[in-house]
């Protein structure tokens, strides 16, 4: 199967990518297998823009990655991440953009996946005691040195977008963009598309809860989303955030499709010429990796668009998207 690419930057990926991060920590009980599982069924249907990061596990899932790519590595826009730095029994260090970590950081990263470069390479998160063009400085030297291919940021602020580009050109942004999540919009977008930066959006399903599958009893005990961490999945916030999504399956019922596949519609509605955007919504199961990949059928008309948000008006969502926003450049 083929499906449509977009160009994010000077990378040309699937339009619908597949976060790896929850097959591996965070969201539920971690089942290798099945996300090996869910890999190779991503790889089949055409979704071949895989992304993981050191810090899921810690470490794990970079290895679990490249145990599923191993033989099918031509086909895969591979893209990974440096700068949340924890220790391998899962301890907090903090987030780390000096030069000397960004180059270990990625033999290691090398290592794990057992490949010979990495696509894209992102600093997962913005390193405020360090100019970001020592940071770009050191990933470019990767680049140089072929272990790298294209740069990216993920939860960076306009200002260090421009910084970072003119240090050495970046392809992508990654950051959390959805109908629940759209912040973004104001300084960050614009600033993409006058440099020809793609957008990576992750959670675009607004962490499982667009899909209308999420209720309070639906979440395991381990599962981040139901201790603290994502105020959105709390308490009176919860309800709120349930009833907007409650406004969202109507709408999906009348277009034909499940919650989540209008959501993700939406999502990639908004790429254009200017602006390439590859969205990657994670899971760990191959039934919602189908489900997701439907979405790419849902063709959206100016009224819809209109009607979905009006249905979830941009600051209607309860709720800040972390616990603790001080990681987040601002």
């Amino acid at each position: 199967m083929s499906i449509q690419t977009r160009q994010i930057g000077s990378l040309t990926v699937s339009a619908l990518g597949l976060g790896c991060m929850g097959m591996s920590e965070f969201y539920g009980t971690p089942d290798e297998q099945s996300g090996i599982d869910t890999i190779h069924r991503a790889l089949d249907l055409g979704v071949t823009f895989l992304d993981t990061a050191d810090m899921y596990g810690p470490f794990t899932n970079e290895r679990l990655v490249g145990k599923a790519i191993a033989g099918r590595r031509g086909e895969v826009q591979l893209a990974t991440k440096f700068g949340n730095e924890r220790n391998p029994d899962g301890s907090w260090v903090g987030i780390n953009g000096s030069p000397d970590y960004v180059r270990r950081a990625c033999d290691a990263s090398l290592e794990r996946l057992g490949v010979h470069h990495i696509d894209l390479y992102y600093q997962h998160r913005v390193d405020k005691t360090v100019p970001i063009e020592e940071t770009v400085g050191a990933m470019a030297e990767l680049v140089e040195a072929g272990k790298v291919r294209h740069l990216g940021l993920s939860e960076a602020s306009a200002e260090t977008i421009r910084r970072a580009h003119a240090t050495h050109p970046v392809s992508a942004l990654q950051t959390e963009y959805s109908l629940f999540t759209r912040d973004l919009e104001d300084e960050i977008i614009p600033v993409l598309r006058e440099l020809g930066i793609g957008l990576v959006p992750y959670s675009p399903l607004g962490r499982g809860i667009l899909t209308g599958a999420v209720t309070r009893e639906s979440l395991e005990s381990d599962d981040s989303r139901a201790t603290g961490r994502f105020p959105r999945f709390s308490g009176d916030a919860l309800d709120a955030n349930l009833a907007l999504v409650d406004k969202v399956r109507e709408l999906a019922s009348d277009k034909g499709c499940t919650p989540g596949q209008l959501a993700l519609a939406w999502v990639l509605a908004q790429g254009d010429d200017q602006l390439g955007v590859a969205p990657i919504p994670g899971t760990k199961r191959v039934k919602y990796l189908e489900e997701n990949v439907g979405a790419l059928d849902v063709e959206l008309t100016a009224d819809d668009l209109a009607a979905l948000e009006q249905a979830v008006p941009r600051d209607a969502v309860a709720g800040d998207r972390y616990g603790d926003m001080s990681t987040i450049d601002a």
